[in-house]
């Protein structure tokens, strides 16, 4: 598998996903769970619908110059795990 940042993303079926001043906070049935994303503005609902990866996201995000290389770190681990909690899956 290529780079996390070509990965398309969306969520599993019966999660929720909405923006918070802090980043995302998903809301998922299977526990019932939280999870919560720091990520700021760098990544919104909409990009859980599988369409683009994080890569053409955040090219196209005006966040994007904002987005430090650590932040970027942060949010694919983030993703990565959400994927292993089942919270989002790949595409």
């Amino acid at each position: 598998m290529g780079s996390i940042t070509a990965t398309k993303y969306t969520l599993a079926p019966g999660t929720q996903v909405r923006q918070e001043d802090f980043g995302l906070l998903f809301y998922t049935m299977v526990g019932p769970r939280l999870y919560f994303v720091s990520c700021g503005n760098a990544l919104e609902p909409n990009f859980f619908k599988g369409k683009v990866s994080l890569d053409t996201w955040l090219s196209h995000c005006k966040a994007r110059n904002t987005v430090s290389k650590a932040r970027l770190l942060d949010i694919e681990k983030s993703l990565n795990q959400l994927k292993e909690k089942g919270v989002v899956l790949e595409c």
